[in-house]
């Protein structure tokens, strides 16, 4: 996506606090005025994305009327309280300070994407049908290993309900459906367009309705054929399941590479899961994970989170404004890969241990190393060594002082997670992104600083500095204070990683030895017998 506007400012330092009664006043660009007195309907508001696609509606389009957030109960807290818990999030407190009253905006509805109907209560359906204008459809199940009955009535059935309901809309202008560049991963080029599915939604809705979960697990390899994992196949069902429940509405399909923390707003380097990659840099922060399989040849196709969303919010606008409706729903491929550059996985690890070794954790056990390589059997060696050894030894002093073994049991869990992640990190993609560059170019200069979403020229030495103190702040919850004293603690540790590191390297060495000098006195006392009983045969 080509930033070729020099007058374009990224995310300039300007506060939009805007009073109701003076809103009138502010000229607004072609993106907000598209979303001024819209109704946005929200599946998957409570994710992560979600979360942020909220705060910038909210904060960056204030004339917006309304948004209706489909939550389900969870964990024994009802839609309510679900809802105050999204906006105690620090990432809202920018909202807060320049937006006031954006609460009396938000109407959340009861629901569940894996049910019949999204799980709604009729008036609320009602509402829907009769107030939503915009429908931002996100919610997902993005567990890579998800049982596939459940990926497949979140993922594939739920996008098929709203669908539905979205037909029977009096004031639709746009539906995106949030996928991602992955759901065909089996090919080496992915082009801006609806594939082909393996099967069709219906029929596996229907296979995994009426068989037993047990069975269906069997069969779920067979079913996958060259996919990966039951995310991004029943993503790519998902997918022709809208084209075909989409056809004549304002639809399009947004497929988001691997999604991070942010990179500029509301705050810098936020982010509240630990799935994907960061699943590995969070290990390798704690001291756990010490080596990857991973091709560091290969590009890491990463996008921050508010810049993903920008170009989301541009997505809509651009469905609605098209008005020559195609045979498919456009796609809109948003990956980092651009005409002059892109990030591998070595440059990812070696940004991570750089800025991880400045500013550690004070909740690691060991110090932060990284071993990666791209062989399967040389990555099974090293996990025996580095993994499995120590955690054996942890688990019999644990024993020995009266205490439960645990550490196995961690690393049953993250080798079952490294398994799920390195067939993305070992292969590289070729994506087609016309259809992202196009919208990106025909964005106005103001909308082009207010939802900036290029990714040519992105710096990711700056960014990848900002995405480690994030995870410092918001998934290890660390306080900066404690920098200096971790780092400490870090040197520390790294001489007695040395240590055993270069103990071991002279014990193998000196067994390589010994082993050598064993083989030769073998060889020399069997030479000499040899040689000894040929002369005496020769007497």
């Amino acid at each position: 996506m080509c930033n070729n506007s020099s007058t374009i400012t990224p995310y300039p330092n300007i506060k939009m606090t805007i009073i109701a009664d003076d809103i009138t006043s502010v000229q607004k660009t072609p993106i907000q005025e598209f979303y001024a007195d819209q109704k946005v309907f929200i599946t998957g508001g409570t994710g992560f994305l979600g979360k942020i696609l909220i705060e910038k509606l909210l904060r960056s389009c204030p004339e917006l009327s309304t948004i209706y957030l489909l939550i389900r109960t969870k964990k024994g807290k009802d839609v309510h309280n679900r809802l105050d818990d999204i906006f105690n999030d620090p990432i809202f407190d920018r909202l807060k300070s320049e937006q006031p009253k954006y609460r009396h905006k938000i109407v959340v509805v009861s629901g569940d994407c894996s049910l019949p109907n999204l799980g709604l209560y009729n008036d609320d359906r009602d509402l829907l049908i009769r107030e939503a204008s915009i429908v931002f459809h996100v919610a997902a199940t993005v567990r890579f290993d998800e049982q596939l009955k459940y990926a497949v009535a979140i993922n594939v059935n739920g996008t098929k309900e709203v669908l539905d309901m979205c037909r029977s809309m009096y004031n639709l202008k746009s539906v995106v459906y949030v996928s991602t560049a992955y759901s065909n991963c089996n090919r080496s080029i992915i082009e801006e367009k609806i594939y082909s599915p393996p099967i069709s939604g219906d029929t596996l809705g229907k296979l995994t309705e009426g068989m037993d979960e047990a069975k269906l697990n069997k069969i779920t390899p067979t079913l996958l054929g060259d996919y990966p994992n039951t995310y991004v196949f029943t993503k790519a069902i998902a997918e022709s399941t809208a084209k075909e429940y989409g056809k004549d509405l304002p639809l399009g399909i947004f497929r988001p590479a691997m999604v991070i923390s942010t990179a500029h707003e509301p705050i810098e380097g936020w982010i509240d899961n630990v799935f994907g990659p960061t699943g590995g840099i969070v290990g390798a922060g704690a001291g756990l994970i010490r080596t990857f399989n991973v091709d560091s040849e290969c590009t890491a196709e990463l996008v921050p989170v508010d810049m993903t969303v920008n170009a989301l919010v541009a997505t809509a606008w651009d469905i609605a404004m098209n008005k020559n409706i195609t045979t498919e729903p456009p796609t809109y491929n948003y990956v980092a890969t651009t005409k002059k550059k892109n990030i591998t996985w070595g440059e990812y690890n070696n940004f991570a241990l750089k800025y991880g070794t400045l500013r550690p954790s004070t909740r690691s056990i060991w110090c932060y190393v990284n071993y990666s390589t791209k062989y399967v059997m040389l990555y099974n060696v090293l996990t025996v060594l580095l993994h499995l050894l120590p955690a054996l030894l942890l688990d019999t002093g644990l024993v020995l002082t009266g205490q439960s073994p645990k550490m196995l049991k961690i690393y049953k869990k993250i080798h079952k997670f490294a398994s799920c992640t390195s067939y993305f990190a070992r292969r590289s993609w070729k994506f087609q992104t016309d259809n992202t560059q196009a919208l990106w170019d025909k964005l106005a200069t103001e909308d082009k600083n207010n939802f900036f979403f290029s990714m040519e020229d992105f710096d990711w030495d700056s960014y990848m500095n900002k995405y480690i103190t994030g995870l410092r702040i918001y998934i290890f919850k660390d306080d900066p204070s404690s920098i200096p004293a971790a780092r400490k603690r870090m040197a520390v540790m790294k001489v007695f990683h040395n240590i055993i590191v270069y103990s071991f390297l002279a014990f193998v060495i000196w067994s390589c030895y010994k082993l050598v000098w064993l083989g030769l006195s073998l060889g020399h006392t069997a030479g000499t017998t040899y040689v000894n009983e040929n002369i005496a045969a020769f007497r």
